[in-house]
């Protein structure tokens, strides 16, 4: 295995982003959630990869290695990720989770650089129900006046049960809410900002056809937000060109943190069997 390395990059309106490297092969760039870092969100998946990719393990901006902005809206997280996969300089495997699954398609609608494209129970906003929209909404109120006071642990605290199941929770390291408690703050601008914006989507049916590269949908047969998930992946499946979708049996929607070696047992399949011949 190579000796980890720092990777960086220039996002389109200045931001620096950066992001460790880890293992040896062709480029894998695996970008975290709505919540969490580079650091944090594929901690448990890469060491299974590591022997096959070389993968990129950055962070959008405000978490991680990564510099700050405050801008966080939709089309500046889609210009990290595009920044930081063009910089590699040769075409990427390209996996996203949850909230970044509409950057890791943005980056793969605009840029030649991507070859292919997994993402892992993508959230997409104009697919969510009124009741989930609502919970939804308490939920990130009730983080924001945690987070406002400093108590970002006690944020982290309010957000994991809207999106684990019991047995996620029970699951879940010791540490793991003092860990990933400071990707709050950008999580929560992400989230506001998210919510105002009233542009072009990277999920929108043209922008997602615009995607031309193979792209794997993945999704946990128990995970607590199944439906919106679930509708999610069929919407993106209607629109890009080369879709898959298969679903994990016996996980949930911490997979990458809890069932890392089921998931990267997906990702190589995938971007294997999608490699083109050098």
């Amino acid at each position: 295995m190579t000796e980890e390395r720092i990777h960086r990059a220039v996002s389109r309106d200045g931001t620096e982003l950066a992001g460790r490297v880890r293992g040896q092969g062709p480029p894998l760039v695996l970008v975290h959630g709505g919540i969490g870092d580079g650091e944090l969100a594929w901690e448990a998946v890469w060491p299974h990869l590591a022997d096959r990719f070389s993968c990129y393990l950055p962070s959008t901006r405000g978490r991680g290695l990564s510099a700050d902005n405050p801008d966080h809206s939709p089309p500046r997280l889609v210009e990290d990720v595009t920044a930081f996969v063009e910089s590699i300089g040769e075409p990427v495997g390209l996996v996203g989770w949850s909230g970044s699954g509409a950057w890791v398609l943005g980056a793969a609608a605009g840029s030649a650089s991507v070859a292919a494209v997994a993402a892992y129970e993508p959230g997409v906003m104009s697919v969510m129900g009124g009741d989930i929209l609502r919970q939804t909404a308490g939920t990130v109120e009730q983080m924001a006046m945690a987070a406002a006071d400093g108590r970002l642990v006690e944020a982290m605290r309010s957000f994991v049960p809207w999106i684990c199941n019991d047995e996620e929770i029970a699951a879940l390291p010791t540490d793991f809410f003092d860990r990933w408690a400071a990707a709050v703050p950008a999580m929560l601008r992400f989230v506001e900002q998210d919510a105002s914006y009233r542009g072009v989507r990277s999920t929108d049916p043209d922008e997602l056809a615009r995607v031309a590269v193979p792209v794997l949908l993945l999704r946990g047969e128990q995970t607590r937000l199944g439906t919106w998930f679930a509708d999610g992946a069929d919407f993106i499946a209607r629109h890009v060109a080369e879709p898959q979708v298969r679903e994990l049996s016996g996980v949930g929607h911490f997979a990458p943190l809890l069932a890392p070696a089921s998931l990267a047992d997906e990702l190589i399949a995938f971007f294997e069997s999608v490699r083109q011949p050098a």
